[in-house]
């Protein structure tokens, strides 16, 4: 059972970002502080306020935001709350989607866009530099290396501490190293959704943060597996999810969010649960069977 007294994400064990931005494995998505369909305001700002700043006081050091969260809603929040900021705290944000309602996306990876985008989180954040700043996704209209080039110029004007990718496959990643170091990526991942497993194990054999979203899948048949576990540990579902995650690669950062304070602090204890390694293997396996089953 997990102790939920004394909490603090250290427990989770520490990794180093891009040579020098230790932090706190859990960390904190900052994308459902805002409205319903990720669209304006939180229905309770003042939740929101106080959920920001209990992160901090568990030891979060790792907070993930974007400037289409909102758009622009989630970063004013994360600087409203937490301004000036803790000198240990990371703030990796985004840019490359437009937001034309809610709970609508769409692309623009265009370098304009990009440098407009990467300057209005400056405002809102009240920096000079983000420390990572990831391309939230590849676009399809616009040249990859023309959006990452973007960025590298961005960096070079003392913009951007790093440079990080999100929802991108390996290729990906390796056409961009070679234009800038990367220092992150952010893909869906989970015991039960492992399409990025192999840019897991790249990202492990190139000291790249791997940032997993939707930590608990989508299949009924993974909330299932891993509400025995849950039961046996006397934990949650998500806490279990979590600690899979950290148990997978010491390069996995999760980054749950939430509006919650109850269920930040649950999210946070997760780093202090054992998973036995026969729970580890068995959710390993859930819609993802192996490699000698795979044919």
């Amino acid at each position: 059972m997990i102790q939920e007294q004394m909490l603090s994400a250290a427990a989770s064990g520490v990794f180093t970002i891009g040579g020098d931005l230790t932090v706190n494995r859990i960390g904190y998505g900052a994308m459902r502080i805002t409205g319903q369909g990720i669209w304006g305001p939180p229905a309770d700002k003042a939740a929101a306020i106080a959920t920001l700043r209990r992160t901090v006081e568990l030891g979060v050091n790792l907070i993930d935001t974007a400037d289409s969260y909102g758009p622009g809603t989630s970063e004013e929040l994360i600087a409203q709350a937490l301004y000036p900021y803790p000198a240990d705290l990371v703030i990796a944000t985004k840019g490359g989607w437009e937001r034309p309602g809610p709970g609508q996306w769409t692309h623009n990876a265009s370098p304009k866009h990009l440098t407009e985008a990467l300057e209005g989180s400056l405002k809102r954040l009240h920096l000079d530099r983000v420390d990572i700043y990831q391309l939230h996704a590849p676009d399809n209209a616009v040249s990859f290396e023309a959006s990452v080039e973007a960025l590298a110029k961005l960096r070079g004007q003392g913009k951007i501490r790093h440079v990080a990718l999100s929802n991108v496959t390996r290729e990906h990643i390796e056409r961009a190293r070679r234009i800038v170091p990367i220092v992150s990526v952010q893909n869906r991942y989970s015991f039960a959704d492992r399409e990025s497993d192999f840019i897991v194990d790249y990202c492990e054999q190139n000291g790249i943060a791997f940032l997993p979203w939707a930590p608990l899948g989508q299949a009924k048949e993974a909330h299932e597996a891993i509400k025995k576990v849950a039961n046996e540990l006397r934990a949650t579902p998500l806490q279990v999810a979590l600690a899979w995650l950290l148990k997978r690669s010491n390069v996995i950062l999760p980054i749950p969010g939430t509006s919650s304070i109850k269920h930040l602090e649950e999210n946070i204890a997760a780093g202090t649960l054992e998973l036995p390694q026969i729970a580890y293997d068995q959710l390993a396996t859930v819609n993802h069977p192996p490699a000698s089953l795979r044919g």
